[in-house]
């Protein structure tokens, strides 16, 4: 972990308008940690964890979430539903706001870096009203060495500000809350909400513009990492579906759990310096790296605590978006830097919920294509007012909210790629099987990690397959220590025809989200669709 305790240096922050502010720079984990428990905004854990509560908001607000409309961003960026147009004047206005109400308060600031790639880096100034908020950026940016530090320049600046208001009436904003992106001016603003996702989100979704439009490099939201022999995988998926977990594994050295790019010269690259993985029924036995990551420098959100400090993981009272941000460094198997060769292996996750999808299934490029833009998991009864039964979500490149480009872009990026390293692609169900949610039982992990793990060693390569029926994918018949009955998802269920009802209908749920994607995608992909 970097050791910032010898800097020195100090800032003003009244170029940004930030006016009378005491800014506290740079500090260290262990000092933000403190200034937290000083202001009563958090307590400490058993662990020695900071916990913190984020307020109303506890997870992202895709409908506050705006991108300033420009000559930069106006012909290139997919307007619509998930690309919100925000006005220039009206950011103008608002980020005048902004820095006013911090204007005189205590401010902590920080400089940090995302891309581990040195010639794709991205400089950060993050300002922040909170400081476990900075502690936040601490963790899950990469962090510069003293001597970065004192001639550091920032290529974007992260405004954070979760006790400002906005007025929709007269801001622009939806409601009070908002974190919109500025390219002309490289700024993230952020207000109205603690929640601390936002900030890491705001930078990732700016790499998504910038590295496809401006470097030739795909950006992903996708975890990776790497074997002993120098073979990398790369996990995609929505939250949930298991990114973090899966490549969280003690045989292999994590790259990221989260954002990454692949270069046009064939490397994979972090574009974070932490983890922020869900804790919701986080137990030592089924994922025991992220449970022992949780130590002093870790920071959990929204947990239920004893009074003696200790996370009851189960408790959702708050919320099941519960979750911990902490370093890379506290995995104990990381690759450093957190750069890997070109992948051998591509994993797409979903908790498939309607028990329909097979545990693993190798695609064709045109099923990865497919697969790819639809961006399939579900959700489950009980997560959502409303929601009796599984109910399918769709997210374009399982990451739709933080794509600025139209989903086919990054789409045929993936697929150039993925045939040019001749990449093996393969769906993972990590949701149901037996039956749909409340029928059905959840995919053991370890059967899924037994499976990846005969994929990631090419012990799948010789087995024999068979197509789904409906689906069209190739399923194997055997994998050494997982029952070979639950490899095809309908020998689980007790009934064949409310199998094959229940497979209709999930397919006509990928056919009916595709459509909108029909006329950007080629013949390839659109073989890739369910085949009834």
């Amino acid at each position: 972990m970097v050791d910032n305790t010898q800097i020195t240096k100090t800032i003003s922050l009244e170029n940004y308008g930030i006016k009378g502010a005491k800014v506290h720079y740079q500090l260290t984990s262990k000092e933000l940690q403190e200034e937290t428990l000083r202001l009563k905004q958090g307590v400490e854990s058993s662990s020695g964890a900071l916990a913190i509560n984020t307020g109303e908001f506890t997870g992202r607000s895709p409908k506050d979430r705006f991108i300033v409309k420009d000559e930069v961003t106006k012909d290139k960026v997919w307007w619509g539903d998930i690309n919100l147009p925000f006005d220039p004047e009206k950011f103008d206005k608002l980020y005048n706001k902004v820095v006013d109400y911090l204007g005189g308060k205590e401010i902590y600031a920080r400089d940090a870096y995302a891309c581990a790639e040195e010639s794709y880096r991205l400089n950060i100034r993050v300002i922040n009203e909170y400081p476990w908020s900075n502690m936040f950026a601490y963790n899950m940016f990469l962090r510069p060495d003293v001597s970065e530090i004192e001639n550091f320049k920032e290529d974007w600046l992260v405004v954070n500000a979760p006790g400002f208001k906005a007025d929709p009436e007269t801001d622009g904003t939806r409601q009070e809350n908002f974190a919109i992106l500025n390219f002309s001016k490289k700024i993230a603003l952020i207000g109205g909400t603690g929640y601390t996702g936002e900030i890491k989100k705001g930078i990732f979704s700016a790499l998504n513009f910038i590295l496809p439009v401006y470097k030739n490099t795909l950006p992903m939201h996708c975890s990776a990492n790497v074997g002993e022999s120098g073979d990398t995988a790369i996990f995609f998926g929505l939250s949930g579906t298991g990114k973090t977990t899966l490549s969280a594994d003690p045989d292999r050295r994590l790259i990221g759990d989260d954002e990454h790019g692949w270069t046009a010269e064939d490397t994979i690259f972090n574009f974070e310096g932490g983890c922020y993985a869900k804790v919701i029924n986080l137990t030592e036995e089924n994922e025991p790296e992220i449970y022992h990551a949780i130590k002093p420098g870790a920071i959990l959100e929204n947990v239920i605590m004893d009074k003696k400090g200790v996370v009851d993981f189960e408790d959702v009272s708050i919320t099941q978006n519960t979750r911990v941000s902490y370093p890379l460094e506290h995995i104990d198997n990381t690759q450093q830097p957190s750069i890997g060769e070109n992948p051998k292996n591509i994993f797409f996750l979903t908790a498939d919920a309607f028990g329909v999808l097979p545990p693993i299934s190798k695609l064709t490029p045109g099923q990865a294509a497919y697969h790819f833009i639809s961006g399939y998991t579900a959700k489950v009864a009980g997560t959502e007012a409303g929601v009796d039964e599984p109910v399918p979500s769709f997210s374009a490149c399982f990451g739709a909210p933080f794509m600025p480009l139209h989903p086919t872009k990054y789409a045929e990026m993936l697929s150039r790629k993925m045939k040019a390293s001749n990449v093996n692609v393969w769906l993972v169900n990590t949701g149901w099987t037996g039956g749909p949610y409340g029928t059905g039982s959840r995919m053991k992990l370890k059967y899924t990690r037994k499976m990846i793990s005969d994929a990631l060693e090419g012990k799948l390569e010789d087995v024999e397959f068979e197509k789904h029926e409906i689906f069209g994918l190739q399923m194997p018949k055997t994998c050494d220590g997982v029952p070979s009955e639950i490899l095809n998802p309908k020998n689980t269920w007790k009934d064949k025809e409310s199998y094959d009802l229940k497979a209709k209908q999930l397919s006509e749920f990928f056919r009916k989200n595709f459509r909108k994607f029909e006329e950007y995608a080629n013949d390839e992909i659109m073989q890739g669709a369910p085949v009834e």
